[in-house]
């Protein structure tokens, strides 16, 4: 084996057997579950579950669903917010149409769907890589609007194009409060992030980051690189996919392809740099400053100036801040916040296990 492909061999490998499954970090994991799901509906109202809890968990996935693609993979992509559309309209779809289908099986319906749209869109990955795959992303995006605004039967004919959640409910169990759309986005979001977490230790991770770090020694060392593009673009857009349909019915009510824009492609994309690409944990990381701080802006302007800023004011700040985040990450700490994070603990770490003068460790 060429000793190129014996290193890209050996990191693939080795990624697999990072110290996410240590005990430490799987005590950190089911405790922050335990306040998700017990903790939260205890203290929180409907302002932190509209305003953020909700919306936060949504972009985590959306998110999600593009650093499989992009940064576990490799696979440049402004798709999301399509993806998330067609996630969006499919589940509607499946609702009306098929009624006899429980909730869950409707959301995983429209995630697969959205995932065989992102698998003709990663088509051109065959031929082309890098940034150039950006123009059939960018394509797909503008093309899957269009089609929802112009073909009325994605909308059940509605004058304006739109679709509205409908009832949700699970077992009998009303979803409707805020409450109830909280609970069905955690499940929602705790199956998913569980399933990519296993995904990305599987042999079909590590050959997502073979192609990753290199396409041509990944071929040499018997890496099937096109099923390894395709496979990302299936399961990012059908991660991105769940997202649309939960920010559609659980969080918004009342959507249409607009709501599913570039910019929400771009915001998608902000999430996975500030938080960390090839990340997991970044994905979640990156959603809550893209969430919170619109919140933290208006409150500290509030404090500042003695008066709150106006929502455009609030987008113009936020676009600054993103920008000025986004250049220095990208010189500073290109993996982002979850990297960031991660040395701090481990310094932490070594300086607790450091010994002290005497030659006895602390």
């Amino acid at each position: 084996m060429p000793p190129a492909a014996a290193a890209l061999d050996g990191r693939a490998l080795a990624a697999t057997s990072t110290p996410a499954g240590s005990p430490i970090r799987a005590a950190g994991i089911l405790a922050a579950l335990a306040i998700a799901a017990v903790a939260v509906p205890v203290v929180a109202d409907d302002y932190w579950y509209n305003a953020i809890l909700i919306p936060f968990l949504i972009m985590a996935l959306a998110g999600l669903g593009l650093n499989l693609t992009m940064g576990f993979a490799g696979q440049a992509s402004l798709g999301t917010g399509a993806f998330m559309a067609v996630g969006a309209y499919a589940t509607y779809n499946l609702l009306l149409r098929v009624p006899v289908l429980p909730l869950p099986f409707s959301l995983l319906g429209g995630g697969l769907i959205a995932g065989l749209v992102g698998l003709v869109v990663g088509l051109p990955s065959l031929r082309i890589r890098g940034f150039y795959l950006v123009a059939p992303t960018l394509a797909a995006q503008f093309l899957i609007a269009w089609t929802f605004n112009q073909v009325g039967w994605f909308s059940n004919y509605a004058t304006s194009s739109a679709i509205s959640a409908p009832h949700l409910a699970l077992l009998g169990r009303d979803l409707s409060s805020p409450a109830g759309r909280y609970a069905l986005t955690l499940a929602s979001v705790v199956v998913v992030t569980a399933v990519a977490w296993r995904l990305v230790r599987s042999r079909t991770g590590r050959d997502w980051r073979a192609v990753r770090d290199g396409e041509t020694a990944a071929a040499i060392i018997g890496v099937p690189v096109s099923r390894a593009k395709l496979s990302a673009f299936f399961v990012g857009a059908a991660v991105s996919g769940v997202a649309g349909a939960l920010w559609a019915f659980a969080y918004l009510g009342t959507v249409d392809a607009r709501s599913f824009d570039l910019d929400r492609s771009f915001q998608a994309m902000f999430i996975i740099i500030v938080g960390g690409l090839g990340s997991l944990s970044g994905s979640f990381l990156g959603a809550a400053f893209i969430v919170l701080t619109p919140i933290l802006l208006s409150h500290l302007s509030g404090t500042i100036l003695g008066t709150g800023l106006d929502g455009g004011q609030i987008a113009n700040l936020q676009r600054v801040v993103f920008g000025a985040l986004i250049i220095g990450f990208l010189i500073k700490e290109p993996n982002g916040l979850a990297a960031l994070l991660g040395s701090l603990v481990d310094r932490r770490r070594r300086l607790a296990h450091r010994p002290d003068p005497l030659g006895e460790d602390r």
